[in-house]
């Protein structure tokens, strides 16, 4: 079997874990995207009344989904994605629920990780994976190649769309599977901003091979072309696509 393409590096994806570790306790330190992926699970397991016994928790680093279905009665494994391999097959099985949340977007093999997950749950188990998605930060990506002008690097991951995602959910055998995306908008006044909570999140870059550093010069250039994208306020409207995939494992354990 040919092994899948390195895009992303392990050691980068231990950095960025490291950083939000490092920034998350200072005052004001951006959460909002991961908030918002623990509010949808929540809202999610709510409609569907589907009360796990025994959970997965990946990527939680704030520990408020782990700790309100504690507080339900479940028994909860929490696993950090900086030393938990999604791409291998998981040490434990038998789970009723498996989050995962901001991590799949920077496995280099996705749909083994989704094999591994299935496996991983109990049958008739469900499985919820939040990660940002195709269509986000438009603004960034135009400061960007800004900023590199005719020589332009590769600064951004290439993230998931929602056909492909629902293509590698059947291809992994999920059950039930539905892939969705909503998005998630917050207006900044400077480029420095965005950037800075794209850090306090861990949503920085991880890939593989290294884009130069920005000069002064480009990253005046960026600054000014994000500043482009502005309203009547000042403010640029940066959006979040989050891609959701949720189903099951089958009740006959495949």
């Amino acid at each position: 079997m040919t092994a899948p393409p390195r895009i992303f590096a392990s050691n980068r994806r231990r950095a960025v874990g490291r950083r939000i570790a490092s920034r998350q306790p200072r005052p004001g330190a951006a959460r909002f995207v991961l908030e918002d992926m623990i509010e949808d699970v929540l809202d999610r397991l709510s409609f569907l009344r589907h009360e796990p016994g025994k959970a997965l928790v990946i990527g939680d680093w704030t520990g408020a989904l782990a700790a309100q279905l504690e507080r339900q009665g479940a028994e909860v494994t929490r696993a950090d994605p900086s030393t938990f391999d999604e791409e291998r097959p998981f040490p434990d099985a038998g789970f009723d629920l498996i989050a995962s949340l901001g991590t799949l977007d920077t496995v280099n093999d996705l749909p083994g990780a989704l094999i591994h997950i299935r496996e991983a749950l109990a049958p008739g188990g469900r499985a919820i994976a939040s990660f940002v998605g195709a269509g986000s930060l438009a603004n960034l990506r135009r400061a960007m190649l800004a900023a590199d002008a005719d020589r332009p690097a590769a600064r951004l991951h290439p993230m998931v769309d929602i056909r492909a995602a629902a293509a590698l959910l059947q291809r992994a055998g999920w059950a039930e599977p539905v892939a969705d995306s909503r998005a998630l908008s917050v207006s900044y006044r400077s480029l420095d901003r965005l950037v800075s909570d794209l850090r306090d999140q861990g949503l920085g870059n991880v890939l593989a091979s290294a884009a130069p550093p920005l000069g002064k010069a480009a990253l005046e250039r960026a600054r000014v072309a994000f500043l482009e994208g502005a309203g009547p306020d000042g403010r640029v409207v940066e959006s979040f696509e989050i891609l959701t995939l949720s189903g099951r494992r089958s009740l006959r354990g495949t």
